[in-house]
């Protein structure tokens, strides 16, 4: 039986393993280039041999794919660099700065050769290219291959050559170059007599190594772009708040995302992340307008939907047409969808929902002759909703899902939609597609969805509707068939029904899918965050859920079970062996330094059998530094349970507790409700205190009291972890503390900055407190010893002060003393540069003492 049963699961392991290879290599991939959009020692590179050379007797080939990154503002540098026994140099280089058909040309030593060839700009931008270097040792030749273009130089090639082979920048002794174009490639590989030796297929996800397929052959990559996961990752572009309620639209040919705000125009373009904010005369939002760009007239259109009228802003003139729209009695049409017609020139308005009914109502705006007309639909197809998706497609639009009632009326029977349905402007009439299985967990949608009907497919971003702290995620589905999948990884998002919006676009000129969140703060604010996704979008693994629409995937839930059973029973055999955790165990902010160009792992633990490394417990705790975490008595996070108020209420409590006696009614007036009377400050403070109790009920030892006049946090801290308070007894009396002391320090520091996600003005006093005492705590140690006796231990601690202040020259000089002392010359020499060059970026002037003054001070 137990045979049987590992044969089953090596088989099963083979399958799964190759069915995802293949789903793998069917994705984008490939590593790109950091170039001159960052500073010199921030540029990607690729060693191929990091360790030594690679070496040929025989006649050998260099081949790999290279595709340019668009929109970069400079074309220039090294494609491949190879060094022949540290002697001779053969190259690829691309010089944008040539006028003839020659772009890309060969180097031998220090003289351009006779080889130069050009990749036209649609296939160098759009496309992979293949480019072969053919080294025949017997004839002394170098046959360079692109495409159907082939190219032959004469070159002297030593009989047993060993090479460095190198992509982009890179640091190699005279070699040494930082000029590299904004490309990326994938697919290097190396043939010796017609055999493939290496090869490195460049489809990591994360870290530093360039895997090679066969053993001991990784690379090393410095600052690496890894292509997987620019199409897996949504990446961060901007957050920035606008004054009061704010709405957002694309021009989706350019990239160009516009925020309109009630004072202020901002666009944002996707492809070199600039930023224009344009003032303009007051311009009225009211709760359920939209604004809608329209290529055609370069026009953005801010559509008073309850009061059928409509503003224009011209981008060129840069005004308003109108701006004196008042709001009548609303009617709402919170969240309704919207879409422009090209086939009549006109915008349609499908649905919303306002005063407790969800509408199916279908409202049309001709910008040509600026009107409005309205009508309910001829069938009962559409449904009554708002949170669902609409996309245009020929002849009309598709619209998916959302949530409502089939009589319209929030107290009858609201739900979910998960129909696809098809509007066609001609007839004014809905078609129904299909409808999806209902999921586990119930969502809905951002407003727009992106349309692909050469590919029959849709993208749309989902959400739960019921939760604050929610998160949105891109999925893709057919046009025809019931069925979809979840695809890149997730955004945060706050959600409150009429205080925030999401919508999807697609940037045509990046080939990147937009997702912005607007969420409406206490403060009248509204917090702006733009996402990108370059296209085609990695899918995430499949559930089992997921995996069960499919009729292929039984095998994979088969194999699943199989192999989780054999997994127990292989557990079971084997001895227990007993762990001692020494790693934090909640999520941390990752951080790194840099030596020599290297991205290292941030030093935090400290090997030694007679230093302990505390555990820090994952049950009844608060965590201040990193990101705000509260955990109940089951280990259960509760952060999610606050609104933004309520967690700046929690923490100016709590901070105000710790360190002094509490904090009076009215400070707190000052500091969260400034904008109201004495007497709307008091109401609000007493429903938020409210609030606040019950949360920190779960908490069971901590609660909020007001002794004294003050408003306090009273903790039972031998109940409660509180990582601020374990903070505070280390560093509160100024002692110089042991190197236990700087352990625990360096544990408690390493989650991350104190309150890293948040920003408050009040805040900012705590911060720069914190700050200046843990980097005192640590010269204090670093003064109380002799960097002999520990260098290692040494350089760990200048880390630790690096962290908090970046250009500390005790930190430095203690840094550079124990790496000379352990003979780590280049490491100490990079780092005084790296210090050198810091300090000039932030002080505007050069450091005055040299390597030499460092050591011997």
């Amino acid at each position: 039986m137990c045979k049987c049963l590992k044969v089953v699961v090596i088989l099963l392991a083979f399958q799964f393993g190759y069915g995802m290879i293949n789903l793998c290599l069917a994705q984008s991939y490939g590593l790109g280039f950091e170039s001159f959009e960052s500073v010199q020692d921030k540029r990607t590179g690729l060693n191929l041999s990091p360790d030594g050379t690679l070496c040929f007797d025989k006649n050998f080939e260099l081949s790999f794919e290279v595709s340019f990154l668009k929109h970069k503002k400079n074309y220039f540098g090294y494609i491949v660099r190879l060094i022949e026994n540290d002697q001779k140099n053969i190259d690829i280089l691309y010089d944008n700065s040539s006028l003839n058909k020659d772009r890309f040309k060969v180097v031998i030593g220090d003289k351009f050769s006779k080889i130069a060839f050009d990749i036209s700009e649609n296939a160098l931008y759009q496309h992979w290219n293949k480019i072969r270097l053919v080294f025949d040792k017997g004839t002394g030749t170098l046959t360079v291959f692109s495409g159907t273009q082939q190219f032959r130089q004469a070159v002297a090639l030593e009989k047993n050559g060993c090479f460095k082979i190198l992509f982009g920048a890179n640091k190699y002794k005279n070699f040494n170059t930082t000029d590299v174009p904004p490309m990326k490639i994938r697919n290097v590989a190396i043939s010796e007599n017609g055999a493939e030796k290496y090869r490195w297929n460049l489809d990591e996800m994360a870290g530093v190594k360039a895997i090679g397929t066969t053993k001991n052959t990784d690379g090393l990559v410095t600052n690496p772009l890894w292509i997987k996961k620019m199409h897996h990752e949504w990446q961060p572009l901007q957050t920035f708040l606008v004054q009061g309620p704010a709405r957002v639209t694309c021009d989706q040919s350019t990239g160009i995302v516009y925020v309109v705000g009630t004072d202020t125009l901002t666009s944002y373009r996707i492809s070199n992340n600039l930023t224009k904010h344009i003032p303009h005369e007051s311009q009225p939002l009211f709760m359920d307008n939209q604004v809608f760009y329209e290529k055609s007239k370069n026009r953005i259109y801010n559509l008073f939907i309850n009061e059928k009228q409509v503003a224009s802003f011209d981008t060129i003139g840069r005004k308003w047409d109108k701006n004196n729209v008042k709001a009548e009695l609303k009617t709402h049409y919170l969240h309704a969808n919207k879409f422009y017609s090209e086939t009549d020139s006109t915008i349609y308005i499908l649905g919303g929902y306002g005063h407790l009914e969800y509408k199916n109502i279908i409202q049309k705006y001709k910008p040509a002759t600026g009107q409005w007309s309205q009508a309910s639909p001829q069938d009962s197809v559409f449904s009554p909703r708002y949170l669902a998706a609409a996309g245009e497609a020929t002849g009309g639009a598709y619209m998916m899902g959302g949530y409502g009632s089939i009589t319209g009326r929030q107290i009858l029977n609201p739900r979910n939609w998960y129909d696809l349905i098809y509007f066609n402007t001609k007839t004014g009439t809905f078609k129904k597609i299909y409808e999806l299985k209902a999921p586990q967990e119930d969502f809905v949608f951002a407003n727009s969805m992106i349309v692909r009907e050469k590919e029959n497919a849709y993208y749309a971003l989902i959400f739960p509707k019921d939760k604050f702290n929610s998160e949105l995620q891109l999925i893709t589905g057919s046009l025809s068939k019931p069925e979809y999948k979840a695809v890149g990884s997730k955004i945060p998002f706050e959600f409150i029904d009429t205080e925030s919006f999401a919508d999807l676009f697609f940037d045509e000129s990046t080939d990147r899918f937009v997702a912005v969140t607007l969420f409406r703060t206490d403060k009248n604010q509204t917090k702006v965050s733009i996402y990108s996704l370059f296209s085609p979008p990695l899918a995430t693994v499949p559930t089992i859920a997921q995996a069960s629409a499919k009729s292929g995937n039984m095998f994979w839930i088969i194999g699943a079970a199989v192999a989780a059973v054999a997994g127990i029973y292989f557990y079971k055999r084997r001895k227990p062996v007993e762990t001692v955790q020494t790693t934090l165990p909640v999520p941390v902010e990752k951080h790194s330094n840099t030596e020599a160009g290297l991205a290292t792992v941030p030093v935090i633990d400290i090997p030694e059998k007679s230093i302990e490394t505390k555990v820090l417990p994952l049950h009844s705790s608060i965590m201040l530094f990193g990101n705000l975490q509260l955990f109940d008595d089951e280990g259960t996070e509760i952060t999610r349970l606050f609104t933004p108020l309520l967690k700046e209420l929690f923490l100016v409590i709590l901070l105000h507790s710790v360190r002094r006696e509490g904090i009076s009614s009215e400070r707190l007036k000052e500091l969260l409700w400034s904008d109201k009377s004495s007497e709307s400050a008091r109401n609000n403070r007493a429903v938020n205190i409210a609030k606040l109790k019950g949360i920190l009920d779960k908490l069971k030892w901590c609660h909020v009291s007001k002794e004294s006049g003050y408003w306090r946090v009273n903790i039972d801290y031998e109940q409660i972890h509180v990582d601020y308070a374990e903070y505070l007894k280390l560093v509160s009396d100024k002692r110089v503390l042991s190197k236990q002391d700087i352990v625990d320090l360096s544990q408690i520091s390493k989650r991350g900055t104190f309150l890293a996600d948040l920003e408050y003005e009040w805040l900012d006093s705590f911060k720069s407190e914190i700050s200046n005492e843990i980097v005192d705590a640590y010269l204090r140690y670093a003064t109380s010893v002799k960097i002999t006796d520990d260098p290692e231990f040494m350089i760990k601690v200048a880390n630790y002060i690096f962290y908090f202040d970046p250009v500390n020259e005790e930190a430095m000089t203690i840094k550079c003393k124990a790496l000379a002392l352990l003979g780590k010359h280049s490491l100490a020499k990079t780092t005084f540069e790296n210090f050198a060059r810091e300090y000039s970026r932030i002080y505007g002037e050069e450091f005055q003492k040299d390597m030499p003054e460092v050591l011997h001070s």
